[in-house]
């Protein structure tokens, strides 16, 4: 009897799944000399990056605030960090790329919402004072927290992200009016009952490498990554119904032979063909894209995260054309919002309705004439990731069943290029896949 490895095949490996880590195992697949098949369930490829358009803007359906992997040709950088609104009106910026002072209205450690009025001077230049340590200490120690190993990283005590803020020793009004709020956007987590190890992997790639966007959209990168594939290897509108390691059946299309098959699906439809795997808890995330029929005064390349808890239902908000000038048509712009939590479960023209003021206040203008363009909810956004957090889940189920995908770690690229290294190990091939950064090739 032929063994799996040397009877007929339709094609060496299969690959479930047309997202971004299934079309990067795809391409590492095809880079190590072996014929692969992508039967991918819908009508498109993309999976979660997906970008919609709507009278010239280009609507991602998910917020992707970093684009680890992708060549500095394929995104576009807040380069002003991210700006935290306080609730009196004063406005510091982290993580900023361009030199203090420089983008937008405010500086790196600026402030707004003073009238200059004689009988406030004092308190105005308190709370300056307050402001610029704030600013400095966020500075340093985001740029020693940048400069420390995984090693160093990994000793620390492992605790609930919102736990570890107060007991490192961090001033508390730190803590929770910048840090908490930064950790709450970075890990769309209300809560912040994510791991430590995960929110400082986290912030620790915010401090060096900052926020960034991908170019063109979120769609932009599964349809490099699809360009790379030999013509006919995915398959669009096929839906797996059982896997093993040499074939896959098929709804409507017959059986698919092989001789491996990668699982690139999300983790509910993992845990589907793959009976026993575990499968996460996950954030509800909610995205709503406004657009304004004018670029707002305060629009800059930079994050607007809102430390007010009871301003409204958003956790930050972005001019996204300011950031990629191809996401809206030319002389308007678009605005991006995201809103985590329980709130995030709020129909779309209630959430509409409690954001204005809030969009008002931290955009610096009237939205009494912005047009809501599309909201896109998704209850299964985000992985949770409580404590004990051991990071990456294996991607290697069998010799020739493999499973990748942002449920087994952080990075869809990087968790399709162990995938395809464990694959290639089994096939007996050199193991030299790294995360794919030529998806804008």
């Amino acid at each position: 009897m032929l063994s799996s490895r040397t009877q007929a095949v339709d094609s060496d490996v299969v690959v479930i799944g047309a997202g971004t880590a299934g079309l990067a195992a795809a391409r590492h697949v095809c880079d190590a000399g072996l014929t692969v098949t992508v039967l991918e369930a819908a009508e498109e490829i993309g999976g979660r990056m997906a970008t919609g358009s709507r009278d010239g803007f280009l609507l991602d359906r998910h917020s992707a605030l970093t684009a680890p992997g992708l060549p500095e040709e394929a995104v576009c950088r807040l380069t002003g960090g991210a700006l935290l609104h306080g609730p009196d009106g004063y406005v510091h910026r982290v993580g900023e790329t361009v030199p203090a002072g420089g983008g937008g209205a405010h500086g790196a450690g600026g402030t707004g919402g003073a009238d200059g009025a004689a009988g406030e001077e004092q308190a105005e230049d308190g709370r300056s004072l307050i402001a610029a340590f704030d600013h400095s200490w966020l500075r340093a120690n985001l740029a020693r927290l940048g400069r420390l190993s995984d090693e160093r990283l990994a000793a620390r005590p492992e605790l609930p992200a919102a736990i570890a803020l107060t007991a490192r020793g961090i001033p508390a009004r730190i803590a929770e009016g910048s840090l908490r709020p930064l950790l709450t956007a970075l890990l769309h987590d209300p809560q912040l009952a994510t791991s430590s190890r995960l929110s400082d992997h986290v912030l620790r790639a915010f401090a060096r490498d900052g926020l960034a966007l991908a170019a063109g959209g979120a769609a932009a990168v599964p349809r490099a990554l699809a360009a790379g594939l030999p013509e006919g290897t995915v398959r669009t509108g096929v839906r797996a119904t059982a896997v093993s390691t040499s074939r896959v059946e098929t709804e409507r299309h017959g059986t698919v032979r092989c001789r491996a098959v990668v699982v690139a699906t999300g983790a509910r439809e993992a845990g589907r063909l793959l009976p026993g795997l575990r499968v996460p808890r996950f954030r509800p995330v909610t995205v709503l894209h406004h657009a304004a029929p004018a670029t707002p005064p305060q629009a800059g390349p930079e994050l607007l995260i809102d430390t007010a808890r009871d301003r409204g239902p958003l956790a930050y908000s972005l001019v996204t054309s300011a950031v990629d000038a191809s996401r809206a048509p030319e002389g308007a712009a678009l605005v991006t919002s995201v809103v985590l939590g329980h709130a995030a479960g709020e129909p779309a023209e209630i959430l509409d309705k409690a954001a204005r003021p809030q969009l008002a206040a931290l955009h610096g203008t009237s939205t009494a004439d912005w047009q809501l363009l599309a909201a896109h909810h998704d209850a299964r956004a985000v992985p949770l990731n409580p404590p004990p957090y051991a990071g990456p889940r294996r991607t290697r189920l069998l010799d020739g069943l493999y499973v990748c995908g942002d449920h087994r770690g952080a990075d869809d690229l990087a968790t399709a290029a162990t995938a395809i290294t464990a694959l290639l190990q089994d096939f007996g091939r050199p193991a030299t896949t790294e995360p794919h950064t030529s998806a804008a090739a």
